[in-house]
């Protein structure tokens, strides 16, 4: 059967934690859990991005989280804990969904950037 966007988002919703900023507050102050701006780059230049996330677009994601290709990055790893968000929530969500089929567990979907600057995550500006 083919799938649709809408098929894809509900399936990536139903199989991720949503989180809420607070909690990601008390996450990061509680761990090392790492924030992944999976937004475009050009997105994160206009908006800059949350305080100490970092930006690896939805597109890079898989290569960057597998260890077996050259462009993993060490920071992306099973024993800590990943939040993700892009700019309304339906990316991260998809992004969320593609990690945990890779057998990443601790992965949360924090939905939008605004919503979670607006709900007091600090934020910084974009750094070439």
């Amino acid at each position: 059967m083919t799938k649709t966007v809408k098929d894809m988002l509900a399936a990536a919703h139903e199989a991720t934690t949503r989180i809420t900023p607070m909690e990601v507050l008390a996450l990061m102050a509680q761990e090392d859990a790492l924030l992944l701006d999976v937004r475009d780059p050009h997105e994160v230049v206009q908006t800059g991005k949350l305080k100490g996330a970092k930006n690896i677009s939805r597109g890079m994601l898989e290569f960057r989280a597998d260890p077996a290709t050259p462009y993993h990055d060490p920071d992306i790893r099973k024993d800590r804990a990943l939040v993700l968000y892009c700019a309304s929530g339906g990316r991260s969500a998809l992004a969320c969904k593609t990690l945990k089929d890779m057998g990443y567990e601790r992965v949360h979907n924090l939905g939008g950037f605004k919503d979670a600057a607006e709900a007091g995550i600090e934020t910084e500006p974009h750094q070439s």
